[in-house]
């Protein structure tokens, strides 16, 4: 064999030596970022034990991409060079984000990162849902995807007007996020434990999505308040940040900025674990128009919203409805007083009305984007019902503090 031959048949010969299982569906899951990746853990579990596919990653260059190495080597995952997979065919590619699919020589499903479609491009002229352009849907103008999944048959509409073409290949199957959370409500008081509250405790969770507009923003006032005014042994905090936080301005500085908090007690969620488990465990969301929020209308808690810009939200989603719900933090109150009068105006039918314009397929997400997958591989589903798992329990909010060992991995 020349050496040209031996060239121009890797990466395929290479890695085919090697395996010990071939003749495989193989399925390409593409993580443009830590959330974006965290987004796809939940698809993936639907191809466990069918030894008929085998599932291959790679991270594409992203803004946000430096902690996915790290995040796939916790995972056990070792990624193709993205200049190895551009010249691979893949029977079914999954990807969460835009950058850089149509690169990739497979029949591709795009879902979104996040609960519902929430957030408008500022600066875009005509349609400009973030997730359901033209541009997100067909970069560079690549060819449609094979499918479009969406998690409620109203994301429809933004579709039509934004990207009519998508249309044929758009399938409505749920939200995978929504349905762990449901099914783990149960499991609250377990939950609280492992976190080690007491059941005299209140814990308050402070969410914030990326972007200048986000309560992350905010946080320069906002942590004194939480710092000086809660009562500590009846009362400790919780921040989820968004990955692209962490990623943005790396896990060092974030952790200066917010040495106080840790010293005083208030746990700081690392990027790489499961923030589902810790928002159940909430008594009061102190939040803004990012995904994370939207999802705590699941829970039961009095929200609180420190941030709302009109400008970035979606009209048409329920982080617009919650804006025009929940109360706004305000700088001329006493942070209890606020959190008291969150919980006397709750009312569980509004944000059970906000809740259910997640998803129209409450439930039925595993089912349905199974469906889709199978049908696009060419397979027949395995023979039992997909479950929706328990999320698991959260390490304790000391381990997040300071000397917590993820604090400071």
């Amino acid at each position: 064999m020349s050496a040209f031959n031996k060239q121009t048949e890797l990466p395929e010969t290479r890695a085919r030596q090697w395996l010990t299982l071939v003749g495989r569906k193989r399925i390409l899951v593409i993580v443009h970022t830590v959330a974006y990746g965290k987004r796809l853990l939940d698809v993936l579990s639907l191809f466990e034990a069918d030894f008929r596919v085998q599932v291959i990653f790679a991270a594409p260059p992203h803004a946000f991409g430096d902690e996915v190495p790290r995040f796939l080597e916790r995972m056990g995952v070792v990624a193709l060079p993205w200049e190895e997979v551009t010249k691979m065919t893949f029977d079914l590619a999954l990807a969460a984000g835009p950058q850089r699919v149509g690169d990739v020589q497979a029949p591709l499903i795009t879902i979104p990162h996040g609960a519902n479609y929430l957030k408008r491009v500022l600066g875009v002229a005509g349609p400009n849902v973030a997730g359901l352009r033209r541009a997100d849907l067909m970069p560079g103008g690549a060819p449609l995807p094979a499918a479009v999944v969406v998690p409620h048959h109203e994301d429809l509409d933004d579709l039509a007007g934004s990207c009519p073409e998508a249309l044929d290949v758009a399938r409505v199957v749920g939200d995978p996020a929504h349905d762990r959370i449901l099914a783990s409500l149960p499991r609250r008081d377990e939950y609280r434990q492992a976190l080690g509250l007491s059941e005299s405790q209140k814990l308050v969770v402070v969410t914030s999505t990326w972007g200048p507009q986000s309560s992350f923003g905010r946080l320069e006032t906002l942590v004194p308040r939480l710092i000086g005014e809660l009562p500590a042994t009846r009362c400790r905090s919780a921040m989820l940040v968004h990955p692209n936080v962490w990623s943005g301005h790396g896990a060092w500085q974030v952790q200066a900025w917010l040495a106080r908090c840790s010293q005083e007690g208030i746990g700081l969620v690392p990027p790489f674990t499961d923030w589902r488990s810790v928002l159940i465990c909430a008594d009061w969301i102190i939040g803004d128009h990012g995904s994370v929020t939207l999802y705590g209308t699941l829970t039961g808690a009095p929200i609180l919203l420190a941030s709302s810009p009109e400008q970035e939200i979606n009209p048409a989603s329920p982080a617009a409805r919650l804006a025009r719900t929940a109360p706004a933090l305000s700088p001329a109150h006493s942070l209890t007083d606020q959190l008291a009068y969150a919980s006397a105006e709750y009312l569980p039918e509004e944000y059970a009305a906000i809740a259910a314009r997640i998803t129209s397929e409450p439930g039925r997400f595993n089912r349905n984007m199974r469906k889709v997958m199978y049908g696009l591989l060419n397979l027949g589903q395995p023979a039992h019902a997909p479950i929706t798992p328990v999320l698991p329990s959260p390490p304790p909010l000391d381990s997040w503090t300071t000397g917590g060992q993820e604090n400071s991995a």
